[in-house]
């Protein structure tokens, strides 16, 4: 078993990697992040990982997640899946489910705003994710250190972050 956390470089999958990790440490869990890129420009923009005029580079796209992944939790792994279309969100979070599924997570830690809302968007793919019942999941909304003392805070993520609560 392990902890899984989807990534997408947003600062609130890069909040729920660091909570994972944090946890994982605790209770001597592994922690792996999960990452599906479709080939298209136009969700690249939407993510952020391109500027509107940069051409999309998906390889070099991966790797900076991978690196990103890397630099805040070194012993966690990666998987990722390249899909050729641009599915609606629905099949984006069946994509990344896959993933998630492969690894036998006992969590997944999903870093998001919208997942539990009484009025949920229906282009978030966390809701799609949250959704499974074959495994918990911990939402972790803030990118403020864990409230239990007896998780250790990573301390260098919350000092980039200016997160001192």
């Amino acid at each position: 078993m392990t902890f899984v956390v989807p990534f997408d470089g947003s600062a609130l999958a890069e909040a729920a990697l660091v909570r994972a990790s944090e946890y994982g440490t605790a209770l001597d869990e592994g922690v792996t992040a999960v990452t599906v890129v479709p080939e298209r420009k136009r969700y690249a923009r939407e993510k952020g990982w391109i500027d509107a005029d940069e051409s999309f580079d998906v390889d070099a796209t991966v790797e900076r997640l991978r690196k990103r992944v890397e630099e805040l939790v070194p012993d966690a792994s990666f998987e990722y899946d390249r899909i050729r279309e641009f599915p609606p969100e629905r099949r984006i979070a069946d994509y990344i489910e896959r993933l998630a599924l492969a690894q036998d997570p006992s969590v997944v830690f999903l870093g998001s705003d919208n997942v539990g809302r009484v009025v949920t968007p229906l282009t978030s793919v966390g809701v799609h994710i949250a959704a499974e019942e074959s495994y918990d999941v911990f939402v972790v909304r803030h990118r403020t250190p864990p409230k239990l003392e007896t998780v250790e805070p990573h301390d260098e993520f919350y000092r980039e972050t200016g997160s001192d609560e």
